[in-house]
């Protein structure tokens, strides 16, 4: 993400909670993690005021990517690659209290949930139901299970990421919907806003079969 979107006044403290982030993701996590985790850094800093000028640089480092970690499931230790919250945070030099209360307060800040599509990561959207649950004439559906044309027109509308592969086929997960990230589409559709708009691609693609 360039730097150039962060305010001028929040830049210093943007580049120490990012240095912090990259050197424990480098070591400890992903640079999937690490893309996703300073993406919400630089929503936290382009708020008005920030919320980061506040407290101390290794505390947000901490709970940020606490918060995607949390998001994605990474405290499970059922998942592949995961870490134990109070390992996370001493990796920051933080205590789990101060790392959880931090986490808190960033996902009161963004109404941010577990699997919540704006914070998943790249290779985990397929999985996620939330990402592909659209409403359509008041009756949430799964955009997985919907005929191609329907698939591509959400895509179109920029209400998924991908078209998904078809069973048994290598295509799909290529074929992506504009930009990579789904976050700001997604929260529009979560709360129905382009129901009316789907509803019609749905129904022109009905009438257009034969």
């Amino acid at each position: 993400m360039p730097h150039a979107v962060i305010p001028g006044t929040v830049k210093p403290r943007f580049a120490e909670i990012v240095a912090l982030v990259e050197e424990v993701c480098r070591s400890h996590l992903t640079e999937e993690y690490a893309a996703v985790i300073l993406e919400l850094t630089a929503a936290l800093a382009r708020k008005r005021p920030s919320p980061l000028l506040r407290g101390h640089s290794r505390t947000w480092a901490c709970g940020i990517t606490y918060t995607v970690g949390s998001v994605n499931f990474l405290f499970d230790p059922a998942q592949r690659r995961h870490v134990r919250g109070a390992d996370l945070c001493a990796l920051f030099g933080v205590s789990p209290s101060a790392g959880s209360a931090k986490s808190r307060e960033i996902m009161q800040l963004f109404d941010i949930v577990p699997l919540d599509p704006r914070w998943t990561l790249p290779s985990r959207l397929v999985e996620n139901p939330l990402v592909w649950m659209i409403p359509v004439n008041g009756v949430i559906v799964d955009m997985r299970m919907m005929p191609r044309e329907l698939q591509q027109r959400a895509c179109d509308l920029g209400l998924i990421p991908f078209v998904p592969a078809t069973p048994g086929k290598a295509d799909g997960a290529s074929r992506r919907c504009g930009p990579p990230s789904v976050r700001g589409p997604l929260a529009n559709y979560r709360d129905g806003v382009v129901d009316g708009r789907f509803r019609s691609a749905r129904s022109g693609a009905s009438n257009a079969r034969p």
